[in-house]
């Protein structure tokens, strides 16, 4: 029954990653920027590959600045400030994966959530994920917060162990490509501010 309740965890887990990472990042980011996400998208396999095999955000970095700087264009002043903070901070996947987890656990040990506690497993993994660091597994070293901020036993972390190598790698991809529509985003709106310091640099 435990593997079964496992199985659904990891479907409930991806199915929320693949909508996050196909539908809402790509909404917002051709919602602000008017680019094509495929294109961006393609352009940040190698990336996407790393991540997957590196299984952190950190490791990935030097070539996710490669990637947005020489496949997507993004200008280095851009890029060497919004990735390292990115790799840091920005951490969607993660703060998914903490919620879902929570409610998880709070199912197997037969705990019913009321809304302000649903409420506050939300909030509590956002804040989580930001504290997270850019390693591998963090997010559960994070989880014991979320899980403590409504009063759920910490023990059935071991039990996600079991499965979180797997699924850590999506969380990381997710985190990954966020940072990098993260930096055409903020070009897109600090667009004014390079061109004038450009102007300035050539006077």
């Amino acid at each position: 029954e435990m593997m079964a309740q496992l199985g659904m965890y990891m479907v409930t887990v991806l199915v929320g990653l693949a909508i996050h990472f196909f539908i809402f990042l790509p909404a917002i980011f051709f919602g602000i920027t008017r680019r094509n996400p495929v294109k961006y998208y393609v352009n940040m396999l190698p990336a996407m590959a790393t991540a997957f095999g590196t299984d952190s955000s950190s490791a990935t970095m030097p070539v996710t600045l490669k990637c947005v700087e020489e496949n997507n264009n993004i200008d280095r002043r851009i890029s060497r400030f919004v990735i390292p903070v990115g790799a840091t901070i920005n951490m969607d996947g993660t703060a998914l994966y903490e919620a879902v987890a929570c409610l998880f656990i709070a199912q197997v040990k037969g705990v019913s959530l009321n809304f302000g506690q649903v409420v506050v497993t939300g909030l509590t993994a956002t804040l989580a994920a930001v504290g997270a660091a850019g390693i591998p597994s963090a997010g559960l070293v994070t989880m014991v917060m979320v899980l403590n901020a409504v009063n759920l036993p910490t023990d059935m972390i071991s039990v996600l162990l079991t499965v979180d190598w797997f699924l850590d790698r999506f969380r990381t991809i997710t985190n990954v490509m966020g940072d990098a529509l993260g930096c055409a985003i903020v070009q897109h709106m600090c667009a004014e501010e390079l061109a004038e310091m450009d102007r300035e640099k050539e006077l």
